[in-house]
């Protein structure tokens, strides 16, 4: 049976309608963190505590740096929002590191030897990742209203940071998004006869400000799973989307079959996005907005995957060349 004391951070962070996923990884940092303490309670530790877990994390368990970073942002909510106690500066913890490493990006070749042995939603959803520069949960969580093929957009609702953006479309998915639309629709009419249904999951915000939106057809997922299950928090009869697992596998799967060899996933043909895009002569700018990345830093990551220096800039003069061709005058 959990603490009471664990029960309270839940509530707190339900109160703070942080999704079930951030909800689960909170919960499990601060509980390895009473544990590492020999069950102390957090109120009876300070900032030497927090920085002798996180250096264990890096020196002993040698978490990557992301990971060190969530278990830090788990402390940090721990005690500024459960605790309500300011923390004194600590940030000279030792810092876990991992080697940097450039994404994988697979070439057009590739990506179109993959899309043959994709088939149904990950067909679909694979093309939405590659065609947009969408992550996989992004995907995943896409509703129906949130295509938008006459303006070939697609909004991406809350993304890593709980950022909003709007992304491209590709006018060659446009017939199936809307053949999938119109599936949905079907499945909607059907979903509605049934006793119980409780309408499709929204963030409490929404659903408080929309109290009918749950029940309307724009809200409900592209990608819906196949059966209803219940909310683990409400306890509520919903269809909620189809797992990022499902997508992750068949990836795998048809990576396989292509016989690519790469180390590639599903965030494989995001990256792939972005470079191909840099490519194509695309601004930096623009495509660090496609992404939704909040410094250009982490977008420049793929300049060096083409080993075209800062921005990626082609110059001039190849538009130039590529004009003129064969009236160009002979070097000498």
């Amino acid at each position: 049976m959990p603490s009471p004391f664990i029960e309270s951070v839940r509530h707190t962070i339900r109160a703070k309608n942080y999704s079930v996923r951030t909800e689960k990884t909170y919960l499990h940092w601060i509980i390895r963190y009473i544990r590492f303490h020999q069950y102390q309670h957090p109120d009876t530790l300070n900032e030497f505590h927090i920085r002798t877990f996180l250096e264990h994390l890096a020196i002993n368990r040698r978490v990557s740096p992301n990971t060190q970073k969530t278990a830090l942002n788990a402390l940090v909510f721990l005690y500024r929002t459960c605790l309500q106690r300011e923390l004194a500066d600590f940030s000279d913890f030792h810092r876990a590191s991992a080697p940097k490493k450039l994404p994988t990006v697979l070439t057009v070749e590739e990506i179109a030897k993959l899309f043959l042995h994709l088939q149904g939603d990950a067909y679909l959803c694979g093309a939405l990742m590659y065609g947009s520069g969408l992550r996989v949960m992004e995907t995943v969580r896409l509703r129906h209203q949130d295509i938008d093929t006459d303006k070939l957009t697609v909004l991406v609702r809350e993304g890593k940071g709980r950022k909003s953006r709007i992304t491209t479309l590709a006018p060659q998915l446009v017939q199936t998004l809307n053949l999938q639309k119109d599936h949905i629709a079907t499945l909607f009419a059907k979903d509605r006869l049934t006793p119980n249904w409780d309408g499709v999951f929204l963030p409490y915000a929404l659903e408080r400000k929309y109290p009918n939106a749950p029940f309307e057809l724009g809200w409900q997922y592209l990608f819906p799973a196949r059966n209803f299950s219940l909310d683990p928090r409400s306890g509520k009869q919903r269809r909620h989307h189809i797992g990022e697992q499902i997508l992750q596998r068949a990836i795998k799967k048809a990576l396989r079959e292509a016989a690519i060899h790469k180390p590639a996933s599903c965030h494989t043909l995001r990256h792939s996005f972005a470079t191909h895009l840099l490519e194509r002569g695309a601004d930096i700018r623009t495509i660090q907005e496609q992404l939704g990345h909040s410094d250009v830093r982490t977008t420049e990551i793929y300049t060096h995957v083409l080993n075209r220096g800062g921005r990626a800039v082609i110059s001039p003069f190849s538009h130039l060349a590529n004009m003129q061709g064969s009236h160009m005058p002979p070097h000498e």
